[in-house]
């Protein structure tokens, strides 16, 4: 990248300093992209497992705008498949680009395709871009994977994509996917509320605080001010969440109904993760 067209990215923080394959042979950047890396390609794994168990979408975040899809079982298993394939290819070093590749366009197409359509249709209802800024934080997660292990000819035809533009790409991804999340805390306070634990106190508290976080999160990002430092605040309070909200009810009665929230709200933890790896060795 050209210096000139560095400095108008200059806001979204430092990009990663070398390129594959030179960085593929160098500290953070050998292998694994960091913490975030593994824990996505986790969760994948988790919830590709769960789809083949169960035999059913990931419950409203899998959603399809059709009433009676065609071959919904073949749908819903090569679904799974997917996800339970591009999770342990991430964990092979032979395959890292293959499988960051095809996570990446698998989320993208789970975010235009189910998602998208309802922010169109109803773009005045806050869950809706709630449910899009979920899938968002996870695809940009996959996004600063992919960006980094992309092979040579994913960087010869999607040069935009790759290497520190698509780096910085992720990040602003997070950065405005992360004021959908943080402002459902405020525009659905009592539901937050409700899901909060009895032993929890101050539950209106916070529901606010957790929110105005997110948005910090994002301002952080946008403003390159302690950039990182926000991205790995915000990866770290959303595992947190979903630690405090979503495990007690997966430990108490084990179900699809406790463990499809859990492993999305983890996917959801995990996809900032990824994204605040990718500050890791350029403070």
């Amino acid at each position: 990248m050209s210096d000139s067209r560095a400095e108008r990215f200059a806001w979204l923080g430092p990009a990663v300093r070398q390129t594959m394959p030179e960085a593929s042979r160098a500290g953070w950047m050998a292998g694994f992209t960091g913490p975030g890396h593994v824990l996505l390609a986790a969760v994948m794994i988790a919830l590709g497992l769960r789809g083949l168990a169960c035999g059913d979408f990931a419950s409203v975040w899998q959603r399809i705008p059709v009433e009676h899809l065609p071959a919904r079982a073949f749908f819903v298993y090569a679904t799974a498949v997917v996800e339970l394939a591009t999770g342990v290819g991430l964990l092979l070093r032979r395959t890292i680009a293959g499988a960051s590749l095809a996570l990446f366009v698998f989320l993208v197409l789970w975010a235009v395709l189910l998602k998208l359509p309802a922010v169109v249709v109803a773009p005045s209802m806050e869950a809706t871009w709630l449910g899009l800024g979920e899938i968002t934080t996870i695809l940009a997660g996959s996004w600063a994977v992919f960006a980094v292990h992309a092979d040579a000819r994913v960087r010869a035809r999607l040069p935009a994509l790759v290497d520190a533009r698509g780096v910085r790409g992720a990040r602003l991804l997070l950065a405005l996917s992360l004021p959908t999340i943080g402002l459902a805390h405020f525009v659905y306070l009592p539901q937050t509320v409700q899901l909060m634990p009895a032993w929890l106190p101050w539950h209106h508290g916070w529901a606010w605080l957790t929110g105005a976080a997110s948005l910090a999160a994002c301002l952080g990002i946008l403003s390159g001010i302690a950039a990182g430092l926000a991205a790995t605040l915000e990866a770290a309070m959303l595992g947190i969440i979903t630690l405090v909200i979503w495990l007690p009810g997966l430990v108490a009665a084990p179900s699809d109904g406790s463990v499809t929230p859990f492993l999305m709200s983890a996917a959801i933890a995990c996809g900032a993760c990824a994204v605040a790896d990718s500050y890791r060795g350029n403070r």
